[in-house]
């Protein structure tokens, strides 16, 4: 019940405009807090990393007045963001170790409805994968191979490597958009970067 009345307000957070308008209410309320206050030493702690992010570009691509001024701006809302993200993740990861722990020990008698709705779920998520199975091939093997191994492991690599094919894939990705954009634009990003290179690293 709670989680189907939760259903429209996850809809709207979900709208990247919310999401934005959320972030820039927070800084306001941030930035309104009284220095001696917990918010306003956030704010400040905030404001001195966005200003030390400003500093690192500019020796890395020529930086004015209107520049520095959309980077300050852009630099305060990717770090609120990003920190609300990370502090909104875990909550939910906390919140769904506290329902385990209630359903593992039927706290107020709720183990029956969390496993109902935590079935409905499962069967939700496998219902496509059972849509493509051939018939020559049983479902146990099926599920075996694709969704359940029989030693009860993931069928996922461990995360260590999904992060490194994910941050290779990403890099190649980058790589072939700057040499396309070298080759066919008239903006030369790679001697942009090299220059960049250059003067960060004194060589």
């Amino acid at each position: 019940m709670i989680k189907t009345l939760w259903v429209p307000f996850r809809a709207v957070l979900r709208f990247p405009l919310v999401q934005f308008a959320a972030v820039i209410a927070l800084i306001l309320l941030l930035q309104s807090a009284d220095d001696n206050s917990v918010f306003g030493r956030i704010f400040e702690g905030l404001d001195a990393l966005v200003d030390e992010t400003v500093r690192i570009t500019a020796t890395l691509i020529t930086v004015k007045s209107f520049t520095k001024s959309w980077l300050t701006f852009a630099f305060m809302i990717a770090y609120t963001y990003v920190a609300c993200w990370v502090i909104l993740s875990l909550c939910a990861v906390a919140f769904r170790r506290v329902v385990d722990v209630a359903g593992r020990h039927n706290f107020l008698w709720l183990r029956n409805s969390i496993a109902r709705q935590r079935g409905i779920s499962a069967y939700r998520a496998w219902l496509p994968l059972e849509r493509i199975r051939p018939d020559h091939v049983s479902q146990q093997a099926w599920e075996e191979r694709f969704a359940w191994p029989a030693d009860n492991g993931p069928p996922y690599q461990p995360l260590g490597r999904r992060l490194l094919w994910a941050a290779v894939i990403y890099a190649s990705g980058v790589v072939m958009v700057l040499i396309l954009l070298q080759i066919f634009s008239p903006f030369p990003v790679l001697h942009w970067l090299g220059a960049a290179a250059s003067r960060l690293f004194g060589f």
